[in-house]
């Protein structure tokens, strides 16, 4: 009986992080969504193919060394990128880390920096909501 509660506890604990990073996604893409049609009454929601087809553009306006999301974050969300000096960077899929995604703080924050370095300006809404709704897929 004690090893079936184990067995269910650890089900049960491996099911919770995925649908709390879904969450932190999800109140994310709201919020964007909102911004989105503030920005565009005629916004008609967000693409996770236009997400990852922006993860992977070449942009001109940010950084020469990085010009384009996967040039850091890699070709494939769900494996770890590189930073251009080397340093290991999580995952970027919701499905390989489900927490990323929680502290809307900590999104704001890597969006302008990226942005600005990638694209030489910050995000649109519908860019953010996007790009999250690709790597929410993944």
């Amino acid at each position: 009986m004690k090893a079936d509660l184990r067995a269910i506890a650890a089900v049960l604990a491996l099911a919770l992080p995925p649908a709390v990073g879904a969450a932190g996604v999800d109140e994310q893409l709201d919020r964007y969504a909102a911004q989105a049609r503030a920005e565009d009454p005629g916004f008609a929601g967000f693409s996770a193919l236009r997400g990852e087809q922006f993860h992977h553009r070449d942009f001109s306006g940010g950084k020469p060394d990085t010009p384009s999301c996967a040039t850091c974050h890699g070709d494939d969300p769900v494996q770890p990128g590189r930073t251009r000096t080397g340093k290991a960077i999580e995952p970027m899929a919701l499905s390989a880390s489900p927490a990323r995604y929680g502290d809307e703080a900590k999104v704001e924050k890597w969006f302008r920096r990226n942005c600005r370095e990638v694209l030489g300006r910050e995000c649109s809404a519908v860019e953010k909501g996007d790009w999250l709704s690709y790597v929410r897929t993944r």
